[in-house]
C-alpha cells in the first residue's frame, strides 16, 4: 500500500468554514487532527468510517484521534473494526501495535507491528514511519525500538516526498535532547514543504525545552504570522509563556497573563472539546488562576459526568478549592478523588499533597502527616508542607511530636528553603518537650537537650547573625551542665548574644533588654562562686539593661553584703 502525502494549503479558516464535502474529505480531517480539533476530526472520520466502510485509513486516523485523547478502548474496536474491513490495509496493524504499547504491552505490540509489515509492500515507507512513531508516542518513548523503523523509512523515501519522516526523526531527537540533530531534521521536513507549520512549531518548542525563551518566542510568532488560525502555535507559545514566568518569579505575573491569554485563543481555534478545556483547566492551576480554575473545573464536570477523565477535574476542583481557601470543599474533593482513584499509579505527590493539607486545615493532623509523608517521599520539593505539619504538632504544643516531624523535615529536605527555620524550631521542640517532661517530674532524658543544642547550632552555622540562637544554647547548656559541678557550657553563647547586640548590632539592644539581663544573669550566677568581681559586673549590667529586674539587685546584695563577723569566743 502506498499513501500520497498531500502539502496543506489551506488555512485552517478556510476548513473552518467546511460543507458536506469536507466533511468527507480524508484530508481535511487530518488538518483537523493537525490543527488539534479532535472533536471535529472524530465527527469527520465517524462520517467516513460510515460512508466508506471498506477503506482502512478512516478507520487508523479515527482510532488515533482516539489514542490522543486517551479512550484507548475506543481506539483498540475502531483499529479491530478496519482490520476486518481492510485486512491488507498495514495501519489498522499498526494502530493495535500503539494501543498495546500505551497497554504496556509491548510483545503483542510486537506482533501487530510484524503483521503491518508483512501485509505492506517491502517499498512502502509509510508502515515503517508509523510503526517508529508508535514507539515514541507513549509516555515512556522505546527510541532503541524506534530507530531502525525511522531510518528505514527515510531509506526506502529515497526521493525525500514525505516530510511527516523527518517531522518524526526531529520528534524522536528532541524527545532525547539532541537538538542539533533534532533542528536539522525539522528544517529538512520544512524544505519539503514549506506550508506544513507542525515543523516550525515543534522547532519554537525545542528552543522553549532548551529555556531559549526569546528564541521560542520568535520562532511561534513567524507561524502564527503565517497562519493566525493554526492552534498549535498559540498553544506552544502559551506554554512557552507560563514556563518563561515560573523560571523567573519577577515576571510571573506578565508572562502568566500571556499564556493565559494565548491559550484562550487556542481554545478559540479549536472546537472547545471537553479534552482541551480540561487541558485549560490544567493549564490554570500552572498559572495560579485559582478563582478561574474552580470555575472552570465545576463547569466540566458538568459536561461530562460519566467520562473517566472526571477523576482529573476532581482533583482539580480539590486543589482549586484549597487554593480558594474553601477548606472544607477541598478535602470533599480530595476524599472523593482518592476514594475513585483505582488506578493508584495515577496518583501523583500533589494528590497527597493536597489531600494532607486540607486534612491539616481540618486539625486531623495524624491523617495529614501520613499524606504529606507520601508526598515528600514522591517528591521532596513538598517538604515545606511537612514543616507545616511540624508546626502545627508545635503550636499546639505537642512537642514530641513535632520534633520527631521537623526531623523527618530535615533529612527530606537539608537545603530546602525553609531549612533554617525547620531547624529553628526542632531545637524549641526538643527543648520544651525536656522542659515539659522535668517540670513533671518524669526524669527525662537529656539526650533531648543535645539535639535541641544540635539544631539550634545549625541555625547559628547557617545565619550567624540570628541572635536568639545563641541565647537558646545558653538556655539548653544551662540545663546540660553538671548542676553540682558546673562547668559553664552556658557561658561562651551567653556571651555571644550579648556580643551581637551590644557589639554588633547595638541597635538591637532596646529591644533585646529582657533578654541581656537574662544572659547577665546567668553568667552572674556561674561567676559568683569563682569570680566575684566578674560576677558583679555582670549584675550591674543586667540591672542597667532591665532595671525592672528582680534577681540581680538581689544577687547583687548578697555578693556586696559585709562578711560576717566571727563570734568572739570568750575565755
Amino acid at each position: 500500500m502506498k499513501m500520497t502525502k498531500k502539502a496543506i494549503t489551506l488555512g485552517l479558516g478556510l476548513v473552518v468554514m467546511g460543507s458536506a464535502s469536507f466533511a468527507q474529505s480524508l484530508s481535511d480531517a487530518k488538518k483537523a487532527i493537525d490543527a488539534e480539533q479532535y472533536q471535529k476530526a472524530t465527527s469527520m472520520l465517524k462520517t467516513l468510517v460510515s460512508s466508506q466502510a471498506s477503506k482502512g485509513e478512516n478507520y487508523y486516523n479515527l482510532g488515533e484521534v482516539y489514542l490522543k485523547m486517551d479512550y484507548v478502548d475506543s481506539a483498540r474496536a475502531v483499529f479491530t473494526k478496519g482490520v476486518t474491513a481492510d485486512p491488507k490495509n498495514s495501519l489498522n496493524y499498526i494502530g493495535l501495535g500503539e494501543a498495546d504499547l500505551v497497554s504496556n504491552n509491548p510483545t503483542s505490540a510486537k506482533t501487530n507491528f510484524a503483521k503491518a509489515v508483512e501485509v505492506s509492500s517491502k517499498k512502502d515507507w509509510i508502515p515503517q514511519l508509523y510503526i517508529g512513531k508508535a514507539y515514541i508516542a507513549t509516555d515512556k518513548p522505546d527510541f532503541e525500538a524506534a530507530l531502525p523503523y525511522l531510518q528505514k523509512a527515510e531509506e526506502l523515501d529515497a526521493n525525500d516526498k514525505d516530510a511527516e519522516t523527518f517531522i518524526a526523526l526531529g520528534d524522536y531527537y528532541a524527545l532525547q535532547k539532541k537538538n542539533s540533530e533534532a533542528l536539522q531534521n525539522y528544517m529538512r521536513a520544512g524544505n519539503i514543504n514549506e506550508s506544513i507549520l507542525r515543523a516550525p512549531v515543534q522547532i519554537g518548542r525545542m528552543y522553549k525545552e532548551s529555556r531559549a525563551f526569546t528564541e521560542s518566542e520568535q520562532q511561534l510568532k513567524e507561524v502564527i504570522a503565517k497562519d493566525a488560525n493554526y492552534g498549535p502555535a498559540y498553544r506552544e507559545i502559551a506554554e512557552l509563556y507560563m514556563q518563561w514566568a515560573i523560571q523567573m518569579p519577577n515576571e510571573f505575573a506578565a508572562k502568566s497573563a500571556q499564556a493565559l491569554e494565548n491559550y484562550k485563543k487556542y481554545l478559540d481555534l479549536t472546537d472547545k472539546s471537553y479534552e482541551s478545556r480540561l487541558r485549560y483547566a490544567q493549564f490554570l492551576f500552572y498559572a495560579k488562576d485559582f478563582k478561574t480554575l474552580e470555575q472552570e473545573s465545576a463547569t466540566l464536570q458538568q459536561m461530562n459526568p460519566n467520562d473517566p477523565k472526571n477523576l482529573v477535574v476532581t482533583r482539580l476542583r480539590g486543589y482549586s478549592a484549597f487554593e480558594n481557601k474553601n477548606f472544607p470543599q477541598s478535602l470533599e474533593y480530595m476524599n472523593d478523588f482518592f476514594a475513585k482513584a483505582k488506578d493508584t499509579s495515577r496518583i501523583v505527590a500533589s494528590d497527597y499533597l493536597y489531600l494532607g493539607r486540607a486534612q491539616l486545615a481540618a486539625g486531623n493532623d495524624s491523617l495529614a502527616l501520613i499524606n504529606i509523608t507520601k508526598a515528600v517521599e514522591k517528591d521532596s520539593t513538598n517538604v515545606e508542607a511537612l514543616a507545616d505539619v511540624a508546626k502545627a504538632y508545635f503550636d499546639a504544643k505537642k512537642y514530641a511530636k513535632s520534633a520527631q516531624v521537623y526531623d523527618k523535615v530535615i533529612k527530606a529536605g537539608p537545603n530546602a528553603k525553609g531549612v533554617l527555620y525547620s531547624y529553628f524550631y526542632d531545637g524549641l521542640a526538643y527543648y520544651f518537650d525536656y522542659a515539659n517532661q522535668y517540670s513533671a517530674k518524669l526524669n527525662p532524658s537529656k539526650d533531648l537537650l543535645v539535639k535541641a543544642d544540635s539544631a539550634i547550632a545549625k541555625v547559628a552555622q547557617l545565619a550567624p547573625e540570628t541572635t536568639d540562637a545563641y541565647l537558646y544554647r545558653g538556655r539548653i547548656n544551662n540545663l546540660l551542665d553538671d548542676e553540682a559541678n558546673p562547668k559553664g557550657l552556658l557561658v561562651p553563647h551567653y556571651e555571644m548574644f550579648i556580643k551581637k547586640v551590644t557589639v554588633d548590632k547595638p541597635d538591637l539592644a532596646p529591644a533585646n533588654a529582657r533578654k541581656l539581663s537574662e544572659a547577665y544573669d546567668n553568667l552572674a550566677g556561674f561567676y559568683a562562686i569563682s569570680d566575684k568581681a566578674k560576677a558583679i559586673d555582670y549584675l550591674n549590667k543586667s540591672i542597667a539593661a532591665n532595671p525592672a529586674g528582680t534577681f540581680a539587685p538581689a544577687k547583687l546584695k548578697e555578693l556586696t553584703a559585709p562578711a560576717a563577723k566571727a563570734p568572739v569566743k570568750k575565755k
